[in-house]
């Protein structure tokens, strides 16, 4: 019989179809042990390093699949809110096949991910407040152009999309039994977690979030939405304040655990990944590493992989966290 999917709105059928519609350059992103790491965190550490990609980080697998699905149907115009990588792989896809693309920002998000946006020759909106206030303006948008709003994670593309890393992950070697995702809108830990459930139902989905963006966390463990006033943390990729229903009922059937982590946890962990990896990471890509830091008894003698999700930085903000 096949194995059983959790009760989310993906399927595991659409999943595997999706990697004949992503570019393959975001795909079979490299996974390895890092020895030098493990030993700083004392347990097996191997890393899932989804940077290596023309717009360096995991968002592209989303938008491969929006975009593809949009030129299919002859629609020429996309509209989403992104707080930077979502936007930047929005407008790769777009124009690899033809579409007119705006991205909807908040002014204080990394400017690296602002000048992409623009370098990539999408249209960009800058928005005072955060993430959520972009979100608003982009439905806007989309409403007043008649044109496809992409909602990052609870559009399933985005979800399925990030899904594929999951694919990866139980195709790969040596055999793991933790996968520490990091949590923002949710659609990389739905996705990844959907696959874990299906395939390797025995490996533990730990979602990690900054204690100063803590909203789909404190919903994960409440099982209802738990929105926020403001955020404050470095990571901003991660940075929501009001979880979707729907992303939330997903998550909840998929993670094992959810947790926060605290600002220190999450700049040590960027210079663990410098130092022992070798990798310029994103505050969010380093959440995982965070998360054994501060409970390394937890993680003790188990085999972690840890998702290096995105690596455009600020370098002078960069530079101050890693102390170079």
């Amino acid at each position: 019989m096949p194995p059983a999917e959790p009760g989310t709105r993906l399927d595991l059928g659409r999943i595997r179809a999706a990697r004949a519609v992503i570019d393959p350059r975001f795909l079979d992103t490299p996974l390895y042990e890092c020895d030098a790491l493990g030993q700083r965190l004392g347990c097996t550490v191997s890393v899932k390093l989804e940077t290596a990609n023309p717009v360096r980080s995991f968002k592209a697998r989303g938008t491969e699949l929006v975009t593809s699905l949009l030129a299919d149907q002859g629609r020429p115009e996309v509209v989403c809110a992104s707080a930077g990588n979502l936007g930047q792989a929005l407008a790769w896809s777009g124009r690899r096949r033809g579409l007119g693309v705006t991205v909807v920002a908040a002014r204080r998000a990394p400017a690296v991910k602002l000048d992409r946006i623009r370098a990539l020759g999408a249209e960009l909106e800058l928005v005072a407040g955060d993430f959520d206030q972009a979100r608003e303006r982009a439905a806007e948008l989309a409403r007043q152009r008649g044109v496809r709003l992409v909602e990052d994670s609870l559009d399933l593309e985005t979800c399925e999309g990030a899904a594929t890393i999951g694919l990866e992950l139980a195709a790969g070697t040596p055999a793991f039994d933790t996968v520490l995702i990091a949590l923002g809108g949710g659609a990389m830990a739905t996705g990844v977690g959907h696959v874990m459930k299906t395939l390797l139902p025995e490996v533990e989905v730990i979602c990690v979030q900054p204690h100063g963006a803590p909203a789909m966390t404190r919903s994960w463990h409440a099982r209802e939405v738990v929105t926020t006033d403001t955020t404050d943390t470095i990571a901003d990729g991660v940075a929501g304040r009001r979880p979707i229903p729907a992303v939330l009922a997903d998550l909840l059937a998929v993670a094992d655990d959810a947790v926060l982590v605290e600002e220190a946890s999450i700049v040590t962990g960027l210079r663990l990944l410098l130092e022992h990896a070798g990798l310029v990471a994103e505050p969010s890509a380093a959440l995982g590493v965070a998360a054994v830091l501060e409970d390394p008894d937890r993680f003790a003698g188990r085999h972690v992989v840890t998702v290096v999700c995105g690596g455009n930085v600020d370098l002078g903000p960069y530079r101050r966290w890693v102390g170079l």
